[in-house]
């Protein structure tokens, strides 16, 4: 089984926010695009703490239930 976790995220370079994120530090992720393991996500408040990576289909049907109100906020 792949590891699902990148312990030091810091290591990785590409990050981006969330479109969600504002401007005042407030609580937000930031996500990896084209990691061979999947969709890593990392809290963007610690850079260099660990990432989750995410099944790539998951990641897909969760942003796709976000998009249409399928799962609350």
């Amino acid at each position: 089984m792949t590891d699902r976790i990148i312990q030091d995220a810091a290591a990785l370079n590409g990050w981006r926010k969330s479109s969600y994120s504002n401007t005042d530090g407030g609580s937000c992720v930031e996500v990896l695009d084209n990691h061979p393991s999947g969709i890593p996500v990392r809290d963007s408040k610690a850079p260099h703490g660990p990432a989750l990576i995410f099944p790539a289909a998951g990641w897909a049907s969760f942003i796709t239930a976000l998009k249409g109100g399928g799962v609350p906020m």
